[in-house]
């Protein structure tokens, strides 16, 4: 018997929306969800009050994961650009498997375009915790601007994400790079 099998119905719904709403995107129908589960809508409103709430746990399931994929571990000791450069390198390496699409949460973000929606907010907390990793290293390393430099770097991660997820650009090789350059600029070391 499979894992998948074993799982509940609000198991295999948070998983269902995370596995569409990735590659179809946040427009898809609430029918399709609960096929996908092998749930009924009736369960589906019983356990989620909405198709944003569903979104948004779906998010929020899928952040310890996310968060693992792209940081170093708390306890691991390199210097903070070394730290900052590892989030880049993750993001090359995920870019490079033919099921990447981008930043599920800056998908979201952008197909929402509404920033009260539960997924949307899910989603800023997230970016927003990145955005803090990076100021954080940033400080730690000597940046003359720390806050300007999580910035730039949120940029570049959301881009080159975003390029990539589209089949728009090929990263390896382009996003540590252009990070290292904005650490090299701001002294960080």
């Amino acid at each position: 018997m499979s894992t998948e099998a074993k799982a509940g119905p609000r198991e295999r719904l948070l998983e269902a929306a995370a596995t569409l709403t990735y590659r179809d995107g946040v427009g898809i129908g609430i029918e399709a969800l609960c096929r996908a589960a092998g749930v009924s809508k009736r369960s589906m409103y019983q356990l989620f009050a909405s198709k944003g709430e569903l979104l948004a746990a779906s998010l929020e399931d899928r952040a310890p994961a996310f968060v693992a994929s792209l940081l170093p571990a708390a306890d691991d000791r390199r210097p903070p650009r070394e730290r900052i450069l590892h989030v880049f390198e993750q993001v090359e390496l995920q870019a490079g498997a033919p099921e990447f699409q981008g930043c599920r949460y800056l998908a979201i973000q952008i197909e929402l375009k509404d920033p009260s929606h539960p997924a949307s907010q899910v989603a800023h907390r997230v970016k927003a915790n990145l955005t803090a990793f990076f100021r954080g290293e940033a400080e730690r390393g000597g940046a003359g601007d720390p806050d300007l430099l999580a910035r730039q770097l949120g940029i570049v991660f959301d881009g080159g994400s975003a390029r990539a997820g589209i089949g728009a650009d090929d990263l390896t090789g382009l996003l540590v790079p252009t990070a290292a350059t904005l650490l090299d600029a701001m002294g960080v070391h």
